[in-house]
């Protein structure tokens, strides 16, 4: 993980919750938790394994990974993204998530803090926010150039 306050925060909410929750705090547990908190964006199950034997030399079941991030979901300590076809997940304590998805290729992009959270906490009252997640649709420019272009054309042999 990053930040070490971060990680001991995470950890503690982590234990807190599956001792709340009357789950088993196991190794392969926190083994995940670390490895999710250790990954900069969104991940499917595959990368994640595949992260955990690379960076971390430590193999867990498919079903333990699925069980474990479902955990970390419930304990708001992890989201799921459902990207057309494509689930993924990611890390979503101390950090609030903007993503740009291409409705033509799929593409997606996150981006930065848009001080969203100080908008909604001022708006809605009695509402206590943990954490959100926005998604944009469009086209990425890649997409977009083509259209672009075939549009410009057409306004070409409409002048003439």
């Amino acid at each position: 993980m990053e930040n070490s306050k971060i990680a001991e925060s995470v950890r503690q909410m982590f234990s807190d919750y599956l001792k709340e929750n009357r789950c088993r705090r196991t190794p392969e547990r926190f083994a995940i938790l670390e490895a999710v908190y250790s990954i900069n964006g969104c991940f499917d199950i595959d990368e994640l394994l595949k992260h955990m034997e690379d960076n971390r030399k430590f193999r867990v079941s498919r079903a333990t990974v699925y069980n474990t991030i479902s955990l970390l979901i419930n304990a708001n300590l992890g989201v799921h993204h459902q990207f057309g076809a494509d689930s993924k997940y990611e890390r979503c304590f101390g950090a609030e998530k903007s993503h740009m998805i291409c409705t033509k290729c799929g593409k997606v992009t996150e981006i930065g803090n848009l001080n969203i959270k100080d908008n909604i906490t001022t708006n809605i009252k009695k509402f206590h926010l943990t954490h959100y997640s926005l998604y944009l649709y469009g086209l990425c420019n890649k997409c977009h150039q083509p259209l672009k272009r075939r549009k410009a054309r057409m306004i070409k042999k409409e002048k003439k």
